[in-house]
């Protein structure tokens, strides 16, 4: 294979005729192709543009993988391997960008299009997309007093991330140094009082109003659910939960990140001057794409201060539909079954973050046509649907749940959804819309569908009322989906599967798949969620053992006779298909029992 080693001493840029002459040798391009980029080329305002970027503006077809496009990662793998230096992906969430913008100032970094991706105690990582040019590595080294090693990384992401990390540095120095005092800020459990020295950042400084703005944006990069923003004594934390699991990406100081949630609470239009009561809050931005999103905020006060919670809601998630949600076929001809009652009450449960909301939202717009009135009533709300007409809870003027609903029900409604019943008073007046002719949609936290009927008789409703409204329940979790770039099949554990599919005794599938890690899913094997179901419609034959909560495990072995998949039964299908592994399903789905 043809190198493109310079002599030994002579450093030089990467030319866009000899890269594209080894990829023709290689075979990924034609000639014919190759002449039309030099072409295109020709133009003397393209020059800036790196040579591996322009190429892959070029949209060309890859004619070693038809289908595919010589994309800006496929041409950096391919130009690690002729300069014989490791390719790099790199992933912002593993940065630590403290250390990595100490390595080098940003002018040097800028000067020589060079970035440090990783600190250890013996080197220093550094990234480059000019992996023949070397002028800079014995200053460096001498600087450092630590060996550099090199890395080819994509040069559109090192442009990018340079200009990003050093400007989110710069401003948390420039925000820590208005900070006089060098003790942690003052928290609700341990105070210290050090007279004359300014404890805060101010929330409204430039450099804090920066750092805000990019933890957002690169929250929604990073497609994160939930930020958690938490005080700690000396070093705050900042998290990210990305497909149901937190990943640390940031610790500020705590000055500064008072500061960052002094701010966002502004934004939230919260009580910034209140930090010992518990507060609740919203806002609307945009995505770097230029998408509207939605956040509720809340706040908690901890021992080192106010610790705050930002929910993402991707208005997106009201236009999936059932199938991308993870509905199979069985299970959405019952769920549309049910939700095509003209009056009766529809329950889906399920723990915090187990996607109830995206489910009833989704469910709502498909009901939500033009001849039909949808009516909501939340706490709060979560995402603003213009076909929806929605109302939220405010305790602070006696709007619950059952004073809304009585509004709900003066104002012609076909359609109520009310987001979660919570008492009895709420229960029953869900009952009376249910039996005065609407279809009453909520949610309850139970662990299985059935339990839906313990907790109803728990709160107090009487079972003659449960099975004149009820229509069905719908219990269901969300399992992460495995990476289809990096899964690998697996030999059937049948003490696993046993324990997945008990009591079933389902025939194991000849070959299940199981998760390995690379870069696309930064080496968790997963990418994306997708639910699971457990889908009891309420049969008259289990109205039978709804008198009474002791009858439970009656009513379960009664809804499984009536083919009422388990969760654990609906996870074992995504696993025979490929789509998640045994492992997964078993951490999410509750025992199955019957």
């Amino acid at each position: 294979m043809k190198t493109l080693k310079p002599a030994a001493g002579h450093d030089r840029l990467l030319d866009l005729r000899t890269f594209l002459d080894v990829l023709v040798a290689a075979g990924h391009i034609t000639v014919q192709q190759l002449e039309a980029v030099v072409n295109n080329r020709r133009g003397e305002s393209q020059y800036n543009m790196h040579v591996l970027t322009w190429i892959a503006e070029q949209n060309l077809d890859d004619q070693l993988s038809p289908g595919k496009k010589l994309d800006i990662e496929t041409l950096t793998q391919k130009l690690a391997t002729l300069s014989g230096q490791p390719y790099y992906r790199i992933d912002p969430l593993t940065i630590d960008a403290a250390k990595v913008t100490g390595v080098m100032s940003l002018a040097f970094s800028q000067r020589h299009k060079i970035l440090a991706v990783e600190v250890t105690s013996v080197d220093v990582v550094i990234a480059s997309a000019e992996p023949f040019v070397g002028a800079w590595e014995a200053d460096l080294e001498h600087t450092l007093r630590k060996p550099i090693r090199r890395v080819v990384a994509n040069p559109v992401e090192l442009l990018r991330l340079a200009t990003e990390l050093y400007r989110l540095s710069s401003s948390i120095n420039f925000a820590t140094a208005k900070v006089a005092s060098k003790a942690p800020g003052l928290g609700n459990l341990e105070q210290m009082l050090e007279l004359g020295k300014l404890k805060d950042a101010d929330a409204n400084d430039q450099h804090i109003v920066n750092i805000v703005d990019w933890l957002l944006q690169y929250a929604f990069d990073q497609h994160a659910s939930d930020i958690h923003v938490e005080p700690r004594r000396e070093i705050g934390n900042v998290r990210f939960r990305i497909d149901g699991v937190l990943y640390t990406v940031y610790q500020l100081p705590m000055q500064v990140l008072t500061a960052v949630t002094s701010r966002l609470k502004t934004l939230g239009r919260m009580n910034v001057a209140e930090k010992r009561k518990p507060q609740d809050g919203r806002l609307k931005t945009k995505s770097p794409q230029g998408n509207e999103v939605e956040l509720r905020l809340s706040t908690m006060p901890t021992a080192f201060g106010e610790k705050m919670v930002l929910r993402i809601f991707d208005p997106d998630v009201l236009l999936k539909t059932f199938a991308e949600l993870g509905f199979g076929n069985d299970d959405l001809t019952k769920w549309q079954t049910m939700i095509s009652k003209k009056h009766g009450i529809v329950l889906i449960t399920g723990p915090t973050g187990s996607g109830k909301t995206t489910t009833l939202y989704s469910t709502l717009k498909t009901l939500a046509t033009r001849e039909v009135n949808v009516c909501t009533i939340e706490d709060p709300i979560e995402m603003v649907e213009p076909s929806f007409n929605q109302m939220q809870v405010q305790e602070n003027i006696d709007l619950t749940f059952a004073s809304g609903i009585k509004a709900l029900l003066r104002q012609d409604p076909d359609i109520i959804m009310i987001g979660e019943i919570r008492n009895l008073e709420t229960a029953e007046i869900a009952i009376q819309a249910a039996l005065t002719g609407h279809l009453v949609l909520s949610s309850l936290h139970t662990n299985d569908a059935p339990s839906a009927i313990t907790r109803l008789l728990e709160l107090g409703v009487p079972s003659y009322l449960i099975n004149a409204t009820l229509i069905g329940v719908m219990a269901q979790r969300l399992v992460r989906v495995l990476c289809p770039h990096c899964k690998r099949e697996a030999e059937v554990d049948n003490a696993l599967w046993g324990n997945l599919t008990n009591p079933w005794q389902i025939t194991a599938p000849e070959i299940v798949y199981e998760p390995v890690g690379c870069l696309e899913c930064r080496d968790t094997g997963f990418k994306g969620r997708q639910g699971i179901y457990e889908i009891m419609p309420f049969t008259e034959n289990l109205q039978t053992f709804a008198a009474v909560a002791d009858d439970l495990p009656k009513l379960k072995r009664q809804a499984y006779q009536e083919g009422m998949c388990s969760l654990r039964h609906s996870g074992a299908q995504k696993v025979a298909i490929g789509m998640t592994s045994m492992l997964e399903v078993l951490r999410v789905a509750p025992e199955s029992q019957r």
